[in-house]
């Protein structure tokens, strides 16, 4: 199967089980929101979360990451056997090394949480600590389940990895809705660490089948392990820095209001949705064959597939934001207002969901860019950005957080993460010319021009449908379906009078598949007919 089939397929797989978990996770959201609101609670458990949160994010995610492109150059010369070697030392390297930082982030949670939450009034810190040290043993299994998905990316199988947030989503909502009436905030505690153990264990019989061989060595002086260190380290630390926005951002809130930290989550969430629908399940299926382009250097076939990757990303980042903006207050009362979750909270969400979305296009770009760097295995050059960026995020953030307060840290990080995708675009484009192309820049044009038309339309039929219909219950959902239904129709009309052509051709793609299904149903018919 060529390369392109292979993309495809598995960015439809990937996008259906991202589709799955990025809704799980806003049922998550919307299950803590119900429970604990945008209070003291809230703010304490998710400054605690930070540390399995980043863990995933940041090591988890950079240990998939580099193996992909180590086992394409393994795989490229015939050594399969040998990987499996390596890789099994990196595994019970990793184990064990988290296991130690468990231990250590129990023992250490007090100062942990006074790192992050100094501002919290002392019953919400005390609370804080406690949370840390529960959901702390969580580290072990997320960064287990990171390498495991890194080897199954590197084998083409995406969907025990793409399908572990999922489970994972489904337990922390059990935990902060069944077990939260039982042991209160700490339920909500007790379904992270299951969630975490449920995504490790769904990918493991995955690995039987692409022949993963473990072995029970742990040796972390052996050579081949120290290269992927030596890989990873600037991976970790550049997914860390742009952890430490977060951290700043939960620092500076926790002298503000009361559910500062939460509606910014609750925010960071929802701006996370468009994104995580299509980012991830794209990145994650180019990234093999940027690897295998990279290796084996064809720089043009390597600019044309980013470039492709990048057109569809942000066919759905732009309305995306422009949608967010214009309907920021609607979606966040449709989906949160309610129990624990009252009006307040609801205003300081849609603030900060503001300032959130007018970077979204940019987050959206930043992942994409990095693998591009990462399949040359060039892991210091967006090192060198993330850091480089980190003091222009800090002195916004002193700046803007005293004008628009929790929601000034929001837009701090929007700009923040623009400069960051700007830089990445430059340098890269520097190694790929072909990448930005004049067919890209007519793209993009003519997308933010459909985009811009759609908003100004869905801001018209909002006012409208606000004066007609009841701001709550049924009346509010249908507000925002009917806005969401415009949207749609405006943005695909402007787009196809602009004639942009991804978006065509991912139609034509759809047609394509659609008839194929149709033959193959058609021709197991008469055999089912012989058989009957």
């Amino acid at each position: 199967m060529s390369s392109g089939r292979i993309i495809v397929r598995a960015t439809f797989l990937i996008l259906a089980l991202s589709l799955l978990s990025r809704f799980l996770g806003l049922g998550r959201e919307m299950a803590i929101a119900y429970a604990f609101g945008a209070k003291a609670k809230a703010d304490a458990f998710f400054v605690a979360y930070v540390i399995p949160y980043t863990f995933s994010g940041v090591v988890g995610t950079a240990l998939a990451t580099v193996i992909v492109p180590v086992f394409a150059g393994y795989a490229a010369q015939g050594r399969k056997e040998a990987a499996w070697q390596v890789l099994s030392r990196l595994l019970n390297a990793a184990f064990v090394l988290t296991l130690v930082l468990a231990l250590l982030g129990v023992a250490a949670a007090p100062l942990l949480t006074r790192a992050l939450g100094g501002g919290f009034p002392p019953a919400t810190l005390a609370l804080a600590t406690k949370l840390t040290a529960a959901m702390t043993p969580a580290i072990i299994f997320l960064t287990v389940a990171g390498i495991l998905g890194g080897i199954l990316n590197a084998n083409n199988i995406f969907g025990p990895p793409a399908l572990g947030p999922a489970i994972m989503n489904v337990m922390v909502i059990t935990g902060a809705l069944a077990g939260a009436r039982l042991l209160d905030v700490y339920g909500l505690a007790l379904g992270v660490v299951a969630g975490s153990l449920a995504y490790t264990l769904v990918q493991l019989p995955a690995l039987r089948y692409v022949g993963f061989r473990y072995t029970p060595a742990c040796d972390f002086w052996h050579r081949e392990v120290r290269r992927v260190g030596a890989l990873l380290l600037p991976v970790v630390l550049a997914s860390g820095i742009g952890q430490v926005y977060t951290f700043i951002d939960w620092r500076l809130a926790s002298g503000l209001a009361e559910g500062s930290i939460a509606a910014l989550n609750y925010a960071n969430k929802l701006m996370n949705l468009p994104q995580g629908l299509l980012v991830t399940a794209v990145t994650t299926a180019i990234f093999p064959t940027l690897s295998r382009l990279a290796a084996e250097e064809q720089p043009e076939a390597m600019a044309a597939t980013l470039r492709r990757a990048l057109k569809w990303i942000l066919l759905l980042g732009v309305p995306g934001a422009v949608g967010l903006i214009v309907l920021r207050a609607p979606v966040v009362m449709l989906l949160f207002e309610r129990g624990a979750f009252d009006a307040r909270a609801t205003g300081m969400t849609a603030q900060a969901l503001l300032c959130y979305a007018v970077g979204l296009a940019a987050f959206c770009l930043n992942l994409p860019l990095t693998r591009g760097f990462f399949a040359f295995q060039d892991t210091r050059t967006p090192l060198l950005i993330s850091a480089a960026t980190v003091p222009v995020k800090l002195l916004l953030s002193l700046v803007l957080v005293r004008v628009l307060h929790h929601a000034g840290l929001a837009l701090a990080t929007s700009v923040t993460m623009t400069l960051n995708m700007c830089l990445l675009s430059y340098l890269l484009y520097r190694r790929l010319p072909a990448l930005f192309d004049a067919s890209f820049c007519r793209f993009a044009g003519r997308l933010l021009l459909a985009a811009a038309l759609m908003g100004a339309g869905v801001h018209v039929a909002d006012g409208y449908l606000a004066a007609h219909l009841k701001t709550t219950g049924l009346g509010l959902l249908c507000r925002v379906a009917a806005d969401i239904a415009a949207g749609a129709l405006l943005f695909f009309a402007a787009a196809f009078s602009l004639r942009l052509d991804e978006l065509l051709s991912l139609c034509d793609l759809l047609r394509e598949k659609a008839a194929g299904v149709a033959i193959r149903s058609k021709s197991l018919r008469p055999r089912y007919r012989n058989n009957r």
